[in-house]
């Protein structure tokens, strides 16, 4: 599966990340995207005024660093689409 730049890609890696345990929030601000752990709370932070290209880049190479295991996930949609991403030259 190739990274697809449309807001339905972005849409199906929200809702990956809200089927997960991290919290996923966009914030503004003069920051780099990235994701941390917060008293045990974990949180991915997106900088709201990347553009769309970016905010899709930036939560792939999170979940690269995550190593989210489908298996996790309980609805079957979310599983699917984590196995494809995984499966690709991503290398996650």
């Amino acid at each position: 599966m190739a990274i697809k730049y449309t807001r339905h890609f972005l849409d199906k890696l929200e809702n990956l990340f809200a089927s997960s345990e991290y919290i996923l929030r966009y914030e503004k601000g003069n920051f780099k995207s990235g994701y941390c752990i917060l008293k045990e709370t974990k949180i991915v932070i997106i900088n709201k005024y990347f553009p769309l290209e970016g905010k899709i880049n930036a939560l792939v190479d999170i979940l690269g660093e995550l190593q989210f295991n489908p298996q996790d996930f309980s609805e079957k949609s979310v599983q699917d689409f984590l196995k494809e991403l995984q499966q690709t030259q991503l290398k996650f």
